[in-house]
């Protein structure tokens, strides 16, 4: 398993009355945690994309225990549970400041042929780099 963690703080924007982080938000969240997590390891979307690849989210789901407020920081945690195929799956897990689970999810993002529009392997360099790292 390969895993990081990103810090983001709920803007008044994305709050509700409630002063709640609004549930449409969190997917937002787990994109930069995604798209981190993924930098760190020297893979990048845009990378992905200019080699012909694309990697839509092809399934979200998305667990709430707790809310997030209004100006408070939040700890992303993101992690790749397993080497992807022609899928990659990540999940994540947010903590609010005093260190509480407040949520979790899945995505399943499927790598696409940026031409064909149809399902492919991922890129060699992309499993290369995976392949280098350490998944007990």
């Amino acid at each position: 398993m390969i895993q990081g963690e990103i810090k983001v703080r709920v803007r008044y924007g994305e709050t509700d009355r409630m002063g709640y982080a609004y549930y449409g938000y969190y997917p937002f969240y787990y994109e930069m945690g995604r798209t981190e997590l993924l930098r760190n390891y020297g893979l990048t979307y845009k990378e992905l994309e200019d080699s012909g690849t694309l990697l839509p989210v092809s399934r979200l789901e998305i667990h709430y225990i707790a809310p997030a407020l209004y100006d408070e920081v939040l700890t992303i945690r993101t992690s790749i549970p397993q080497k992807p195929s022609v899928k990659i799956i990540f999940f994540y897990e947010v903590f609010n400041e005093k260190n509480e689970l407040i949520n979790t999810a899945t995505t399943e993002l499927v790598f696409v042929d940026a031409v064909t529009r149809k399902p492919c392997r991922p890129p060699k360099y992309f499993m290369e780099k995976i392949n280098q790292l350490n998944w007990d």
